[in-house]
């Protein structure tokens, strides 16, 4: 999954969330989804940035 999939899944969690349409149940599910998601983008946008960086150095 690419990052701006990641993003609107993570959009959509939040969403349900705040219009409380999760069970107890799958809150619980979809809070650790969320913070998988959330630690993948993390990770992305870090090896966006440390590769950004390279290539200015070089130029």
């Amino acid at each position: 999954m690419n990052y701006e999939e990641s993003l609107q899944q993570l959009e959509t969690i939040v969403r349900k969330m705040e219009n409380n349409e999760f069970g107890i149940d799958e809150l619980s599910e979809q809070l650790k989804s969320a913070l998988q998601i959330i630690k993948q983008c993390k990770e992305k946008l870090n090896k966006t940035d440390s590769e950004i960086k390279k290539i200015l150095e070089k130029s």
